[in-house]
């Protein structure tokens, strides 16, 4: 069931920077652990990056460390991906997902509450 809203993406050059926006009128995401997936092109969805709800610990998959950042606004009860870097992988659908422990393996059995996902091309 796709209760939240995905935002941001769009087309961008290799090396390139993009921020998407989760967020949902339904509930408070600030009570949530909250993580970003991808499925790329003929790929299964992998869990990418995630940010806890209590001491906003992240974790993020070793492709996009150092180039992807999670945050949140919880006064805009938003969850933002701040993408640079980008690379020709990067290419595929980006989900957010609410209601789930965040770590270091970021499963997506364990989220309840997902977006219908938003295309993110890195191409030249």
């Amino acid at each position: 069931q796709s209760q939240l809203v995905e935002s941001g993406g769009g087309l961008v050059q290799p090396g390139g920077s993009l921020r998407l926006s989760c967020t949902t009128p339904g509930f408070s995401l600030s009570f949530y652990g909250i993580g970003w997936f991808r499925q790329a092109p003929g790929k299964e969805r992998e869990g990418i990056i995630c940010i806890s709800s209590d001491d906003g610990t992240t974790y993020s998959r070793d492709s996009v460390k150092g180039r992807f950042t999670i945050s949140r606004d919880n006064a805009k009860n938003t969850v933002y991906l701040e993408m640079n870097s980008l690379e020709l992988g990067d290419t595929g659908v980006y989900h957010c997902a609410a209601r789930g422990p965040c770590l270091k393996n970021i499963l997506m059995w364990t989220y309840d509450y997902w977006g219908q996902g938003i295309q993110v091309t890195v191409s030249s």
